[in-house]
């Protein structure tokens, strides 16, 4: 089921996905679609005051090394300098990059951020990258096998929304409590529809995240 993934992170990326060679604009949709997937994720955007375009920050553990350097490979015509390890509070190491201030990033800007909050734009649509992104960056599996993505950060009426857009793939999930914010959980019955879709697109670090399904 996961054979040929390492293809799609060695060069071979616009080959595997060939529903995305096209462009959007000036970026790929493979560069649209990974920093759409970052951004329902970790990654954060934002514009300078004085400044016109929003730039995207990509920032990860150092754990997560070979998936920053994946997602910085995608997108180095639209980056100046390499990732770099950073320490945090309490001594914790990242590993992160910024774009360029961009004119069709701050569009993607535009449309995921009103009043300083993330929000999911009303016309937005998933695809397999976007969604294998997304869960690399904010996904998580427990023993049990469930699988979650931790949407806390979005309101109750936008994880909604995301609910929409997975049963658009042919996902099904519905939102689960934790402690006092909602995040999403996929139902066991979509659970290996979801490993089929993304697991092309896994990087090989986060195969860890993977459930292998008959």
């Amino acid at each position: 089921m996961y054979q040929n993934k390492k293809m799609a992170y060695n060069g071979e990326l616009h080959g595997k996905i060939t529903f995305m060679d096209n462009t959007v604009g000036s970026l790929t949709n493979i560069e649209r679609s990974i920093i759409i997937g970052s951004v329902l994720g970790d990654g954060y955007m934002r514009i300078i005051p004085g400044r016109n375009n929003a730039f995207l920050e990509i920032n990860h553990s150092l754990k997560a090394k070979e998936y920053v350097d994946y997602k910085y490979q995608s997108l180095k015509r639209l980056v100046e300098s390499s990732p770099k390890e950073r320490t945090m509070n309490e001594g914790r190491s990242a590993y992160r990059f910024f774009t360029k201030q961009h004119i069709d990033i701050t569009h993607i800007y535009e449309e995921f951020y009103k009043n300083g909050k993330k929000v999911i734009p009303k016309y937005l649509k998933l695809n397999p990258l976007i969604m294998a992104i997304w869960y690399m960056d904010d996904g998580s599996k427990s023993r049990d096998r469930d699988i979650y993505l931790n949407t806390q950060q979005f309101s109750l009426n936008n994880q909604k929304r995301l609910l929409y857009l997975l049963r658009e793939m042919g996902v099904k999930a519905r939102l689960n409590k934790d402690k006092k914010y909602y995040r999403i959980r996929l139902l066991k019955e979509s659970v290996g529809d979801f490993m089929k879709i993304i697991s092309p697109h896994v990087c090989p670090s986060m195969e860890y995240k993977l459930v292998m399904t008959p």
